[in-house]
């Protein structure tokens, strides 16, 4: 399996994911410089966190136009997979890839510590390997990272079973002091109609590895490359 990991001016998560999925998991990885508008014959392409392009306007807002986005966006919509982590998320949405927005903090702070997620589907290649009891503590690191969507944007996701996570605690209650952002119903991460293209707010790569002190991150991105030889 070939990952490609595309750097913006301002990523800063991008060497993380690399080393989660090249030196923990033994993946093929490639970079993949914004300005670039080839692929490289990846199967699975990630945008990182990070405040690409400052930030400015909104994040991700300027992302969207970086001239590797074309190639990035025929994939998604040709069914390649593709997955945005925070700024990532907050990339897809500004491109329509997923639905929904990433507005300002509740609490109008960045907020940077660790947090619970609970399992709302197993019915994607990110999350079919993960387990529906167990709460899993991954870090967050955002300003905007409040999940929003009109009523029947959320009525849509919860039928279609595209809510992939949800805030939680430590014992997996899904709990308004559990929610870190003000996100809508604590939604953490969404993914598409096609289930292909995946965007979460929490950073599965900043747990992935002992030296960390929590390896949780590593059962999302291993149930990538566990289910992606059965298709």
């Amino acid at each position: 399996m070939k990952f490609g990991i595309v750097i913006f001016p301002g990523s800063n998560c991008d060497e993380d994911t690399v080393y989660a999925l090249h030196v923990n998991l033994k993946q093929e990885v490639v970079k993949l410089w914004h300005k670039d508008k080839d692929l490289k014959g990846c199967d699975f392409i990630i945008l990182p966190g990070g405040f690409s392009y400052g930030d400015y306007l909104r994040s991700g807002a300027i992302a969207r136009f970086s001239p590797i986005m074309t190639q990035v966006i025929e994939h998604a919509r040709g069914g390649g997979y593709l997955m945005g982590i925070c700024n990532g998320f907050q990339i897809l949405t500004e491109a329509g890839l997923v639905p929904g927005a990433l507005v300002r903090n509740t609490n109008q702070k960045f907020v940077c510590k660790n947090i619970f997620l609970k399992l709302q589907t197993k019915n994607t290649l990110l999350t079919s390997a993960l387990d529906n009891e167990r709460a899993y503590k991954i870090p967050i690191a955002h300003g905007e990272g409040r999940f929003y969507a009109d009523t029947k944007t959320l009525q849509k996701l919860n039928a279609e079973e595209q809510v992939l996570f949800r805030y939680c605690d430590n014992n997996g209650n899904i709990t308004e002091k559990s929610n870190p952002n003000g996100s809508l119903e604590n939604i953490a991460g969404v993914c598409n109609e096609g289930r292909n293209v995946f965007g979460m707010m929490p950073h599965p790569e900043r747990a992935s590895d002992p030296d960390l002190g929590n390896k949780d991150g590593m059962f999302l991105l291993n149930s990538i490359v566990e289910n992606f030889v059965y298709l």
